[in-house]
């Protein structure tokens, strides 16, 4: 039988591409001009850990001043002074190589392990040290918190847990560099209506758990992400199957049953995806993180420490390749779907796929989130908010007794309709 979809090389035509995935898409023209849009400063590609600080003094009355998310700007909580964030206009965020970078995490490693073995403990590490970055690591929950300054105590911004000054210790000098920050654009009054209206909404939640809220101290923090890019190359070979039907059967046991016709479907195609973005931030729950997409990445702007005075800032707990099988993953699932829609037909049998992955680039990226951990009947809960979008994610207690009556109600409505049908 002629098939009107086969080319003379004996691959299936492929059907009209689906809409690209967000994050992936199918359109390698695309990369460059998106590259283009990017705006960085020079700050870009640069480490918050190499003890510059994140401390930035009122030029009218020495108070620390604090990004003010209204203004976009940095400002004084006591005196009111504001002083503008300058940004560059004539560079651009610039996308880091991957494997290079593999090898230089590798150099790193190997020279820290020399240095450690020749050189004493540094006793010079001084906690009142305003310009030093130490980190802290929860005992709890085992997050980490990145802080510079004068901070005595504070509490955990994953679980809550109450942490101490004196278990911090100096941050790592090797990491990979950010190279771009997301500005906080949703304020902390804004969070706190969102997290209301999502309180009010869950409706299998205790009546006493929606009347009173979720009661706890929002957390402003930036959370480390990579986003990867990368061209792919797959080859692909299966089957094409379109469905028949035929009459069996003769009298009242005649029926018509539905068949598989099967053409073989082989062929290869190219798809560049831009802006993979992975959580490189260990000890919360990715399925709530996720929820959290998609991010606004296009008001990512180049790494700048002003952006984050007032914020704690965590530092990566993933390593780069480690979040690159991550993405993967994700860019594995979009090339089987692709796969898919190219063989057509009424359904589909993958025999083979094999991807390349060429011209691996990636960023290190700072996203803005709000974060709560309240308790309700002594269990802990953890809330999440895009601190770019509003959205609202997290865990909330739920009502057994909401659950069950729903269950009952809705076997009696099946049994009704049931008893309707027979009738």
């Amino acid at each position: 039988m002629n098939d009107p979809n086969r080319t003379r090389d004996n691959t299936v035509a492929p059907p009209p591409l689906a809409p690209p995935v967000p994050g992936i898409h199918p359109d390698p023209d695309g990369s460059e001009e998106a590259r283009r849009r990017d705006v960085s400063t020079q700050d870009a590609g640069s480490t918050f850990d190499e003890g510059k600080g994140r401390v930035f003094p009122c030029e009218s009355c020495g108070a620390d001043l604090q990004f003010h998310i209204g203004a976009q700007s940095l400002k004084c909580p006591f005196c009111g002074h504001v002083r503008e964030i300058s940004l560059a206009d004539d560079s651009v965020i610039t996308e880091q190589d991957f494997h290079a970078m593999l090898e230089q995490l590798q150099q790193w490693r190997e020279a820290d392990k020399k240095r450690k073995k020749t050189d004493d403990q540094d006793s010079s590490d001084t906690p009142d040290d305003r310009s030093e970055c130490r980190e802290l690591r929860c005992g709890s929950c085992g997050g980490n918190i990145e802080f510079v300054g004068t901070l005595t105590s504070t509490r955990c911004p994953y679980c809550n847990s109450p942490v101490q000054l004196e278990s911090a210790h100096k941050c790592e000098e090797q990491r990979i560099p950010v190279d771009g920050v997301m500005p906080f654009l949703i304020d902390h009054d804004v969070a706190q209506r969102n997290l209301t209206e999502w309180v009010n909404s869950r409706w299998f939640a205790p009546n006493d758990f929606r009347k009173q809220g979720a009661s706890g101290k929002f957390n402003g923090i930036y959370l480390s992400y990579f986003t990867y890019d990368s061209m792919t190359f797959t080859q692909y070979r299966g089957q094409r199957g379109e469905y028949y039907y035929v009459t069996v059967g003769t009298g009242k046991e005649q029926r018509r049953e539905r068949r598989t016709r099967w053409y073989p479907a082989s062929g290869s195609f190219q798809r560049f995806f831009d802006d993979v973005l992975v959580l490189a931030n260990t000890g919360l729950r990715r399925d709530f993180m996720l929820s959290l997409e998609p991010w606004p990445l296009a008001k990512v702007v180049p790494f700048n420490q002003q952006m984050l005075a007032g914020f704690l800032a965590r530092t990566y707990d993933l390593d780069l390749d480690h979040c690159f099988n991550e993405a993967k993953e994700r860019i594995d699932s979009a090339i089987a779907g692709e796969v898919r829609q190219r063989i057509g037909g009424d359904t589909q049998e993958v025999q083979s796929i094999k991807s390349r992955y060429e011209a691996i680039k990636f960023k290190h990226l700072l996203l803005p989130a709000w974060l709560m951990a309240y308790k309700y009947r002594s269990k802990p809960y953890q809330i999440f908010i895009n601190a770019a979008t509003g959205e609202v994610q997290g865990e909330r207690p739920y009502s057994v007794w909401k659950i069950m009556f729903a269950v009952i109600l809705g076997l009696f409505a099946a049994g009704g309709i049931f008893a309707a049908s027979q009738n």
